[in-house]
C-alpha cells in the first residue's frame, strides 16, 4: 500500500490528537488538581549516557515552580543585583522552577542509586520511566539527609528498594540522627542497620569515589565517578541553581544550613570541575541536569551538555 502524503496539516492535526505528557511526579504530593493546575511543560523523564564503561542516567523525580526566589537564593545580595544577573541570563528575578533529579549508576556489578527524591511514588515513576525497578537497585548512597534526598526511602514501614544496602557520610548521619528530626526518623533511621558509613576520599564501588562538600548540611557529600579515562562529578546540593549558585557561589542560600562553609564549598569544587573540564551533575540543575562549568569572572558559566557524552 502506497504511504499516505504527509503534509503539514496532517501533521499539525496528529500532533493536536496526542495526549498530554509530563515528567513524572510533578509536585509530588500534591493533590490532581493541584498538579494539573500548575504542571510544568512535559520533559522528558530521563537521560541516559556513558562515562567510560559506566551507564548512567539522570532521573527526573519531580519539578516545582516556585515564587520571590530571592527568598531562597542571593540573602545577601541586593534587589537589584538579583534582577540584574537574572535578567543578563534570560530568566525572571520573580519566578524559578526547582528540578528533582537523582542518579542512576550501573558499572557492570552494581546498579547504584544516589539519592530518592521526595517520595516513593516519584522515584519510582522515574525508575520505571527509564525501565528499571526499585529491586533492582543494589545500593542507595544518600549524599546528604534533607528531605528532598530521603523522601523515597520509605513508604510507611517498608522500604522501597528490598534488595539494596546503603552508603552515607559518617557525619551526616551523626548530625541528623541526634537531632529529632521527623524525617530522619521515619525514612532513615529503620536502615541504619543496613548502612555503611563512609567519610571523604571513600570508595563506593571500583571507581566512585566520596568527596567532602560539606556546608549545605553538615555532611553533604559530592562523587566522583572515574571509568576508562572518562570522569563525572556529582555534586548533589553544592550549588541549587544554574545562575544564582553558579555565577554568584557567593550568594548565601536559604537552605544552607552553613552559609559560609556552603559558600567556600562551592568554590573549590566548583572550581575543581571547571579547572579539570569534567562534566557534572546538580540535582536541582535544569533536567537533565548536567553540563560543564566555564570560570567567569567571580563564578562560573553554566554549560549544558548536548551530545559529548553520547560520543
Amino acid at each position: 500500500m502506497k504511504p499516505a502524503a504527509l503534509t503539514r496539516r496532517s501533521v499539525m492535526a496528529g500532533i493536536a490528537a496526542m495526549p498530554l505528557v509530563s515528567a513524572p511526579a510533578i509536585l509530588a504530593g500534591a493533590r490532581p488538581a493541584m498538579a494539573q493546575a500548575t504542571a510544568a511543560p512535559a520533559i522528558a523523564p530521563y537521560r541516559r549516557f556513558s562515562v567510560g564503561d559506566f551507564t548512567v542516567t539522570t532521573l527526573l523525580a519531580g519539578t516545582r515552580p516556585m515564587d520571590n526566589p530571592q527568598e531562597i537564593f542571593g540573602l545577601n545580595a541586593s534587589a537589584e543585583d538579583f534582577a540584574a544577573l537574572s535578567q543578563a541570563a534570560f530568566i525572571p528575578s520573580d519566578k524559578s522552577m526547582n528540578f528533582f533529579t537523582p542518579t542512576l549508576v550501573e558499572t557492570g556489578s552494581e546498579v547504584i542509586l544516589f539519592d530518592t527524591g521526595l517520595s516513593p511514588e516519584s522515584i519510582t515513576a522515574a525508575l520505571t520511566a527509564a525501565g528499571k525497578s526499585p529491586d533492582q537497585i543494589s545500593i542507595v548512597v544518600l549524599t546528604h539527609m534533607h528531605g528532598d534526598h530521603i523522601g523515597g526511602l520509605m513508604s510507611g514501614d517498608t522500604p522501597t528498594f528490598t534488595n539494596a544496602r546503603y552508603v552515607t557520610g559518617q557525619v551526616e548521619f551523626d548530625h541528623w540522627a541526634a537531632a529529632s528530626n521527623e524525617n530522619f526518623e521515619a525514612k532513615v533511621r529503620p536502615l541504619a542497620e543496613k548502612m555503611a558509613f563512609i567519610g571523604d576520599g571513600a570508595d563506593v564501588a571500583g571507581g566512585i569515589t566520596s568527596v567532602a562538600a560539606f556546608g549545605h548540611s553538615p555532611g553533604h557529600m559530592a562523587y566522583h565517578l572515574e571509568s576508562n579515562g572518562r570522569h563525572l562529578m556529582l555534586t548533589a546540593d553544592t550549588a541549587n541553581h544554574f545562575v544564582w549558585s553558579l555565577q554568584r557561589p557567593d550568594w548565601e542560600v536559604r537552605y544552607d544550613m552553613d552559609k559560609s562553609a556552603a559558600a567556600a564549598t562551592r568554590k573549590s569544587l566548583l572550581g575543581r570541575i571547571a579547572a579539570e573540564k569534567i562534566p557534572f551533575v546538580g540535582y536541582h540543575m535544569p533536567f537533565p541536569g548536567t553540563g560543564y562549568l566555564e570560570a567567569r569572572n567571580e563564578g562560573f558559566q553554566f554549560v549544558p551538555v548536548a551530545y559529548q557524552l553520547d560520543l
